[in-house]
């Protein structure tokens, strides 16, 4: 779901971000000068009430791994917002960004902690079933032993 836009303007990428609750109507991207392969990208700044420019989050850039496109990830934060907003910037400084929400899925865990690993989709671990594939319930010679 798009919820807002940056856009290049005298040099500098602003934008803004609104939703049903959220209405940040002046943000700004902030290059960050690093030497270490983990920093983040830009800052996300906004103004706050006494007109001061803060930090509420930041991107970092990553590439997609089907189509070679670079984007941006990280996420806004705040004492005013009841949890962290996830976002993702696509296009580029010349064009501008759109920027895109999607809820995140939570994260499975075994009982232990560790993660969870998606099984293929035919593997439910209970064998091929008693029905063919049209619905209807196999003859008891096609029966699978348990």
């Amino acid at each position: 779901m798009n919820i807002g836009q940056f856009k290049s303007a005298n040099g500098q990428l602003i934008g803004s971000i609104a939703t049903a609750t959220i209405d940040l109507a002046r943000l700004g991207l902030r290059p960050v000068e690093s030497v270490n392969e983990r920093a983040p990208a830009y800052e996300i700044v906004t103004l706050n009430v006494a007109r001061r420019w803060v930090q509420i989050g930041a991107l970092w850039e990553l590439t997609s791994n089907s189509t070679g496109e670079v984007f941006y990830q990280g996420k806004l934060d705040d004492p005013s917002l009841s949890e962290p907003l996830q976002i993702t910037l696509f296009g580029n400084n010349d064009e501008g960004f759109r920027v895109v929400w999607n809820r995140p899925q939570p994260r499975r865990e075994n009982m232990d902690g560790t993660r969870q690993t998606r099984r293929k989709a035919n593997d439910d671990g209970f064998g091929t079933g008693n029905a063919t594939d049209n619905g209807q319930l196999a003859d008891v010679d096609d029966m699978p032993a348990f």
